[in-house]
């Protein structure tokens, strides 16, 4: 492996992928969290990746979809979020995701404002974060979940910034700082997301809660819809 990639386990073993200027952040502490509690009170084979390519997520869509043209162009491209993305596997080997995870800081102008400089413009993490999320949206268009969770911090998200309404609109105009996880509607058109934003950085705490709570129901989800025995066992 690339030592580009270095490997963090938890006390369940599953290895978190992530880089090395990552393994000491929030977001990945709290994954830490939620997959010691996972492999706590569900026996199932959890596995952690770093990025989603693009020829696997058009691979599946192709199988669901078989009327539906669905292309990209080189087999390297991926969607990589901040926390990655952990997923179950089932005993023949398909993977369920059940927890993606991003994390955006954005916002200088309090400390340009100290200093006596003009404020900088808004909005490029955001702009960033809507790709992704179409991307994982789509990804997951077969399922009746997303659990995709976005937690963003900094002054840009002061509750008096209209970049708020940028991330909103992202969500679906979904509320903010609320958990969606299955998708709404008649005909379950709205698979929002959950997007936790504010101007004080999230604790490693505050973070584990939200993420474990959308894994869990993930879980709960694909048992409910495949059956348990589909999961159950790891398979190491």
């Amino acid at each position: 492996m690339s030592n580009k990639y270095l490997l963090r386990k938890t006390r369940s073993k599953t290895v978190i992928n992530v880089s090395s200027k990552k393994q000491e952040t929030t977001v990945v502490k709290a994954l830490q969290e939620v997959i010691s509690k996972l492999d706590e009170n569900y026996p199932v084979k959890l596995i952690h990746q770093s990025f989603w390519y693009l020829k696997d997520i058009v691979k599946t869509l192709r199988k669901n979809f078989p009327k539906i043209e669905f292309y990209y162009h080189f087999d390297s491209s991926n969607i990589r979020p901040d926390g990655g993305i952990l997923s179950i596997k089932s005993r023949n080997n398909e993977v369920f995701p059940i927890l993606i995870v991003e994390v955006k800081n954005q916002g200088t102008n309090d400390l340009r404002e100290k200093e006596g400089l003009s404020p900088q413009a808004k909005g490029n993490a955001i702009e960033r974060l809507g790709k992704n999320v179409i991307g994982v949206r789509t990804a997951l268009s077969h399922e009746s979940i997303m659990p995709f969770v976005c937690f963003g911090y900094g002054c840009d998200f002061a509750s008096s910034s209209s970049i708020l309404d940028r991330v909103v609109t992202i969500a679906m105009f979904g509320k903010l700082n609320t958990t969606y996880l299955h998708n709404e509607g008649d005909t379950a058109k709205f698979n929002r997301g959950s997007f936790y934003f504010r101007e004080k950085e999230w604790s490693v705490n505050e973070m584990a809660k939200i993420m474990y709570d959308v894994a869990e129901r993930s879980i709960l989800y694909y048992f409910s819809k495949y059956g348990k025995k589909t999961f159950m066992g790891r398979l190491h």
